[in-house]
């Protein structure tokens, strides 16, 4: 990839001079359009070796187009609150919004390509990565992100020319480390790692752009030149009016192969026997986020279920053993202006607690394949690609250290009527039941069916659901303090290990 491209180019002062203010009044032109547009966000990533002319390009994307609405990171090594966090967090958190430019300087390419290059991770931890990172663009790009990638490149001998450049200089002297010189000697490994890196993560939807960086002049002309075609592709393009989805509806799965109707959803327990079992596993779960080991983990709860299933009456059973200052609730309602602005999985993302907290979702991610696909508001193909991005998605949770617990809480259809009425009939509980519930009802076998889908493509190993037979609450409840636990309990024990 390196040794194809053409490392010489130049651009005469007098042909920039010329095209400079075009192409400045183009980009800016651009730029307003996609704010009035607001269909799509761009996100640029600028990345290369030292000395390449990384940090003028981003400042002169800044210079050229208005710098309220693009919106710049840099990414050095991660602080503590990134650290309690997964490696993707710090950059999900700082996407740019529908109608906004984001340019990140350095970003999920670096921890990968430096790790490697020092040695300091393994080839196959090295592959996990790139794949990890090839599916996450190709998330961004099915969210409707245009991504553009540049990596700005120098040849050994123009790096060396250029580093003593900047260190002579009294100006920029300061730009030029130790740090740099040790990684300049380190050059050909780089070279080696970055370009299979580069050939890895080049996809047909975000591929990566070699930029030649000896020439001011020429790199400033291309970066604007192709950042202004990608832009102008995607505004210029007339929006694909969605036909309605006559895709014949999904065969229901037999009764043999349907997980909701296999659950024995009148599970005994008297009174009594619920409240001694609440008492001990509610003394059980504060005595596990009391456990100092439990300062090096985390804990994320998942609750769906049906309407009216004793979400909040479970919820309510956990968080009383809680101290208020470890725990966040998180009720996920229709998504904000704000978070419509993003791609799916960014609301969920920016709750993901640090070490020693837990997160508690009333509703989650799973909408899309549930409320989103029955009630036809996203396409067949944004939820069906949904069931990887979460699994992705949650391993990564996983991975870091998170203990995850998933629980859907099932009751029967007349066990649904007995309550929607009763709600209607106590002054207390009437905020509890709206024309949307029972608008909800009506599609009682299309919900059951989207249900048996996602359990069946998203209870992994490593992130399994817990079927909670609910007719009963009390039993519902003591089943999801003591599944809790025990998924606490076992975190606990692998922080220790």
């Amino acid at each position: 990839m390196f040794d194809s491209a053409n490392l010489e180019h130049t651009v005469s002062k007098a042909a920039y001079r010329r095209e400079e203010p075009k192409l400045r009044e183009a980009l800016l032109n651009a730029q307003y359009d996609l704010k009035l547009n607001g269909r799509f966000p761009v996100l640029i990533l600028i990345a290369g070796v030292e000395g390449a002319g990384k940090s003028e390009t981003v400042n002169l994307l800044n210079e050229w187009m208005d710098p309220r609405h693009i919106h710049t990171h840099a990414f050095p090594p991660p602080s503590d609150e990134e650290r309690e966090r997964p490696p993707m967090w710090r950059f999900w958190r700082a996407l740019p919004p529908k109608g906004k430019i984001g340019i990140f300087f350095g970003a999920w390419h670096t921890q990968p390509i430096l790790g490697r290059v020092l040695r300091e991770i393994g080839e196959a931890e090295f592959q996990r990565a790139i794949d990890e990172i090839v599916r996450f663009e190709k998330m961004l790009c099915d969210e409707g992100v245009l991504l553009l990638k540049y990596w700005f490149h120098l040849s050994k001998k123009q790096q060396k020319k250029r580093l003593r450049e900047l260190s002579r200089d009294p100006q920029t002297a300061w730009r030029v480390t130790d740090l740099d010189w040790k990684y300049f000697k380190l050059y050909d490994r780089f070279v080696e790692v970055s370009e299979r890196f580069l050939r890895r993560t080049s996809t047909g939807e975000a591929p990566w752009i070699v930029v030649p960086g000896a020439d001011r002049r020429y790199r400033s002309l291309a970066v604007g030149r192709h950042l202004l075609s990608a832009m102008r592709e995607r505004l210029d393009e007339k929006p694909v009016r969605r036909l309605p989805d006559r895709t014949p509806p999904l065969l229901a799965a037999p009764d043999r192969m349907n997980v909701i109707r296999a659950l024995e959803l009148d599970q005994p327990m008297s009174r009594a026997a619920y409240e001694k079992e609440r008492d001990r596993e509610q003394a059980r779960l504060a005595l596990l986020t009391r456990d100092k080991a439990f300062r090096d983990i985390a804990v994320v709860a998942v609750f769906e279920g049906n309407d009216a299933a004793g979400k909040g009456g479970a919820i309510r059973r956990v968080t009383q053993a809680l101290d208020a200052r470890l725990y966040h609730g998180v009720p996920v309602a229709a998504p904000t202006e704000e978070e419509r602005a993003q791609p799916y999985l960014w609301r969920f993302w920016r709750h993901i607690p640090r070490r020693g907290r837990m997160v508690i979702f009333d509703r989650s991610w799973y909408g899309r394949v549930l409320v989103e696909r029955v009630e036809g508001l996203c396409a067949e193909a944004d939820w069906m690609r949904a069931y990887n991005e979460i699994v992705e998605f949650e391993q990564q949770l996983v991975a870091h250290g998170i203990v995850l617990v998933k629980f859907w809480l099932a009751i029967s259809k007349d066990e649904q009527l007995r309550r929607f009425r009763q709600r209607e009939k106590v002054p207390f509980k009437r905020f509890k039941i709206t024309p949307e519930d029972w608008r909800n009802r009506r599609k009682w076998d299309a919900y059951e069916q989207a249900v048996c889908d996602m359990v069946d493509r998203t209870s992994t190993a490593i992130a399994p659901w817990t079927l909670v037979e609910a007719n009963n609450k009390y039993y519902a409840r003591v089943k999801v303090l003591r599944t809790l636990c025990d998924a606490i309990e076992a975190g606990l024990a692998r922080a220790k290990a």
